[in-house]
């Protein structure tokens, strides 16, 4: 039975009368009969035929007692209406309606929304903006691992907050993150840093999101960059709820808080005045915040916040992307698939075999056929076995997305193919790493060589796991070739790479007699230990522009590596006092004219390159 009244019925279907009468009879159930509306005017009728009007509402169970319905929170009623609107479809006939907006291509790869923000996530992420604003602002150090414990904590909360719980990868991603976030603290140098701080942030996103897959591992590892807008929006919303609710416990917050800050600066001001080593320790601990900081220190705020926020947005409610599958290539016949992989191997066998030769005793036939020595034989070869390794990786990976499958003899096929592809690989680095030290032997260790050597070393690790990978399952595999890079960087910045570089020169100049002074004085604090080593003038020529960075720098202590605290001890016990005149003196090689030993006089064995 229609509810409508019965002027629009006899306009919309004026054949029908017994229709009207009917619509017009009172309900049968006693509720309020709908008012009535004016009848359209005879030329609306001709111009358009009348819309077809929406049923009228049903009586709730409200209408008979008389009481009012539950006002309908704001937050709900909002997302009701977006979901009505979402489920508006596209009408030609009008125009003015905007299309749709379909579901993006990640939408089933992103959880329910999470719960509301906890208390705990809200101040911890406070607490990392204050110190990102207090402690980033002075430059790198411990100030990094400070920052990052709160930040940590606020991802915490979060997850236990939406039921997830700590397993044992997530564990090992996040002492790998925070482990890396060491090296500022103990390095001075620059590269290594970076590095560090890189691998920390993606060791850390993949620590919230807890990928598996080769997609999920690359994408998790800068996943959390997804959440920044989300997260804001999530504890805007958390800050608005909260505050309506506890108004009176955020006065009571702010009052304590400002009595403590107030308690603080008076009495802290008191026994400064007072004491002088106390005014000084109090001066060490307490950043410098100046007025001209203001617009720096505002933006470190907000990049704690946000950053703080998104992580812990990312632990409540993390994106699948191990659900982002490639599709697998078609398997290739055994005869298609094997012959060339088995040719290369047949190549990579030959050459392996003149390696062999040549580095264990054949190099006279070589260096009379090509004039080459020892350091050039080495050079003319490291960076072509460099990206024969490379592309040893990517023919593996491809080779395995078309292999055949069909069963357990093309699984035996497989291993017997690729199995001697990656142990002649492995003699191709240890052929790379053999050429680079003797290049290194001739011409001395550069930050470039140390970096490409350890690269190829790490290729090789990927290389011994991709073998374990084929016996035992690749299950593991890209979680393992993930914490091998990160375990490489925290290694790289563990060992100094600044200090072994001025270390292995300064033993070359014990022997040859020769060093670059003009390289080496732009190395870190790290190496001052070793260069410290060197005889007069050449020591002070090495150290002289250390000495002035080191002079100049007014860093806190949590600004001030270990490395740099060092260094700046050994120079003022041993400063350096030649003069730059002095320095200048020297020939490229680091020695006096005349002091040369078995050298002929300008001529620089040493190339920095």
């Amino acid at each position: 039975m229609s509810d409508r009244p019965s002027t629009e019925a006899g306009a919309s279907e004026p054949s029908e009368p017994s229709k009207t009468s009917e619509a017009s009879a009172p309900p049968a159930d006693g509720s309020p009969t709908p008012p009535s509306q004016p009848s359209p005017s005879p030329s609306s009728e001709q111009a358009a035929p009348a819309a077809p009007l929406p049923p009228a509402p049903q009586p709730g169970p409200y209408a008979t007692q008389g009481a009012q319905p539950p006002a309908t929170p704001a937050h709900l009623h909002a997302q009701r209406q977006r979901a009505q609107g979402a489920q508006q479809t596209w009408q030609p006939g009008r125009p003015w309606q905007p299309p749709v907006s379909r579901p993006g291509a990640t939408a089933k790869l992103r959880p329910a929304a999470p719960p509301l923000i906890r208390p705990a996530v809200l101040w911890s992420a406070l607490a990392t903006a204050v110190l990102s604003a207090l402690l980033l602002g002075d430059g790198l150090g411990v100030n990094l691992l400070i920052v990052a414990v709160p930040a940590a904590l606020a991802a915490a909360f979060a997850a236990r907050a939406a039921g997830r719980r700590l397993r044992p990868w997530t564990a090992t991603w996040a002492v790998g993150g925070l482990a890396l976030l060491a090296v500022p603290a103990l390095r001075d140098a620059g590269w290594p840093t970076f590095l560090a701080i890189v691998s920390a942030f993606a060791l850390g996103s993949l620590a919230l999101h807890g990928s598996r897959s080769w997609l999920g591992v690359l994408i998790g590892s800068v996943g959390t960059l997804d959440s920044i807008g989300s997260g804001i929006r999530w504890g805007w919303h958390g800050v608005r709820e909260r505050a309506d609710d506890s108004r009176g416990r955020w006065g009571t917050a702010v009052r304590t808080t400002a009595v403590a800050l107030g308690l603080l600066v008076v009495f802290g001001t008191l026994f400064a005045s007072a004491d002088a080593n106390f005014a000084d320790l109090l001066g060490r601990l307490t950043p410098d915040v100046t007025i001209v900081d203001g617009p720096l220190r505002t933006f470190l705020f907000l990049v704690g916040l946000v950053g703080a926020l998104a992580a812990a947005r990312t632990a409540a409610a993390p994106v699948r992307w191990d659900g982002l599958t490639v599709k697998a290539g078609k398997p290739r016949g055994r005869t298609e698939w094997a012959l060339p992989l088995i040719v290369l191997d047949l190549l990579f066998a030959a050459f392996v075999t003149l390696q062999l030769v040549v580095l264990l005793g054949g190099y006279d036939k070589v260096h009379e056929e090509t004039g080459l020595n020892h350091a050039d034989y080495a050079r003319q070869g490291f960076w072509q076995l460099l990206w024969a390794t490379l592309l040893t990786l990517l023919v593996i990976a491809l080779a395995l997305r078309w292999a055949p499958r069909g069963g357990s003899r093309d699984r035996t096929l497989v291993r017997a193919v690729l199995g001697p592809l990656c142990v002649l690989t492995l003699v191709v680095v240890a052929s790379a790493l053999r050429r680079m030290d003797l290049y290194v032997a001739e011409y001395g260790l550069t930050r470039l060589r140390i970096s490409v050597a350890a690269m190829e070393l790490w290729l090789g690790v990927v290389i011994v796991l991709i073998l374990a990978a084929g016996v035992f399952g690749a299950r593991l595999l890209p979680r393992a070739i993930a914490v091998s890079a990160g375990a490489a960087v925290l290694a790289f910045g563990l060992i100094s790479p600044d200090a072994v570089i001025a270390e292995q020169n300064v033993q070359r100049f014990e022997v040859r007699k020769s060093i670059d002074l003009d390289y080496l004085k732009d190395l870190s604090a790290d190496a001052v230990p070793a260069l410290d080593k060197l005889p007069e003038p050449q020591r002070s020529c090495a150290l002289r522009v250390i000495q002035r960075e080191l002079d100049g720098a007014d860093s806190p202590w949590y600004a001030t590596s270990w490395g740099e605290a060092r260094a700046a001890e050994i120079l003022r016990e041993r400063p350096a006092t030649t003069e730059r005149r002095s320095c200048y003196a020297l020939g490229t090689d680091g020695v006096r004219e005349g002091e040369r030993d078995g050298h002929e006089q300008g001529h620089d064995d040493y190339d920095p390159y």
